[in-house]
């Protein structure tokens, strides 16, 4: 079977983009159709790759500004020419999920979470954008008529996949249609247990604000325990500054640099609701415990009194409370890192493939059975 890739665009590197870099790993003949492509601010494993983007791409200052082009993003997925794939799959948590295919083609979306600004975080998505006043006074008269589209895309595709149950649960809510589970890839074999922990705590991944690590920051203000935390985002600046001297950020680390933070701190702060969160299960391959809020995918991964523990507020009270009272001496690491293997990128290449090539032959099968009645 010919396979097309099709992710919503390449302009950060989060964990959709992780899991659109294994998808490539196991098809790499494939091409992978984007709406954007920004080669300095994705993966640079990107760049060795087949891209192929959309009408967007040509206009000025489209990769810096690409919140202004929303409007006009269902117009340039529906445009991209996929006419010559006998299996198109769609890695989306946006508009990818709309392409348009021809009936003899296979259409697989692999759905990271119903687009979050049209459904869940309308409000909040608005308030926060980092554009003109002029384009966020404007930008909530496109938003009824996206959610429209987007409700109606997500009917094309063939099949749908989630990443997580809580996901799962949504693409019910809002799309009223079933969907199959595959937890998306970690590569946990990166990770390792350390015969020393050290005196710090961890938190880390993008610094957005729906993640909450204002709460950790504020928390840990309180406390005056060392906190370490990495990446990089839009919050950076505002978290710095309401920061202690105990709280350091450490911006974008390296791999191996991230390896040994997990490895030798006392636990893993994960304050905020994730459609599965990788950077828990990353902490829980290293043999660290896990410090989380009780909802999204934390429900699936964690295990309470086994691999980490819950703080039932989502404030910064209640996290200090729950670190006061944690014990790390209470957990094994061998059995934590043991959990986390089940969430390993080797599972996920051999569900997905498998998965893939079912779904391909099920659907040729029906394809002949009409042909013949």
């Amino acid at each position: 079977m010919k396979l097309a890739l099709i992710h919503d665009y390449l302009i950060q590197d989060g964990g959709a983009e992780r899991v659109l870099r294994v998808l490539q790993d196991i098809w790499p003949e494939a091409p992978t159709f984007a709406l954007l492509y920004d080669r300095d601010r994705a993966h640079p494993a990107f760049r060795s790759r087949d891209i192929r983007t959309s009408f967007l791409q040509s206009l000025p200052f489209a990769t810096k500004c690409y919140q202004w082009l929303l409007p006009l993003m269902p117009a340039a997925v529906e445009r991209l020419d996929l006419s010559g794939f006998d299996v198109v799959l769609s890695s989306s948590s946006a508009f990818a999920k709309g392409v348009l295919t021809k009936p003899g083609t296979l259409h697989i979306a692999y759905c990271h979470t119903p687009t979050r600004y049209l459904w869940n975080d309308t409000v909040s998505y608005v308030n926060e954008l980092r554009v003109p006043k002029p384009v966020r006074a404007t930008l909530p008269l496109f938003l009824p008529t996206l959610r429209l589209w987007d409700r109606l895309s997500a009917d094309r595709a063939d099949f749908m996949v989630a990443n997580s149950k809580t996901v799962q649960e949504r693409i019910r809510k809002y799309y009223r249609r079933e969907s199959d589970l595959i937890h998306p890839p970690v590569d946990v074999r990166d990770y390792f247990i350390s015969p020393r922990v050290d005196d710090y705590y961890l938190a880390g991944g993008r610094l957005v604000s729906y993640k909450r690590f204002d709460l950790v920051v504020a928390a840990f203000n309180k406390l005056g325990i060392p906190l370490k935390i990495f990446g990089d985002g839009p919050e950076e600046t505002k978290l710095r500054a309401m920061a202690k001297p105990n709280v350091e950020f450490l911006g974008r680390v390296s791999e191996t640099d991230k390896a040994e933070l997990y490895a030798r701190a006392i636990a893993f702060i994960h304050p905020q609701e994730e459609d599965f969160g990788i950077t828990a299960i990353e902490a829980m391959a290293s043999g660290r415990p896990v410090i989380a809020y009780p909802c999204g995918g934390a429900l699936e991964t964690i295990l309470p009194g086994v691999t980490g523990t819950f703080f039932e507020e989502q404030t910064w009270e209640n996290l200090a409370h729950t670190i006061i009272r944690f014990s790390p001496e209470q957990f094994q690491p061998e059995r934590i890192r043991t959990h986390a293997m089940q969430f390993s990128t080797e599972t996920f290449k051999e569900k997905i493939k498998t998965y893939a090539e079912r779904r391909w032959n099920e659907f040729t099968h029906a394809g002949q059975r009409r042909l013949f009645h």
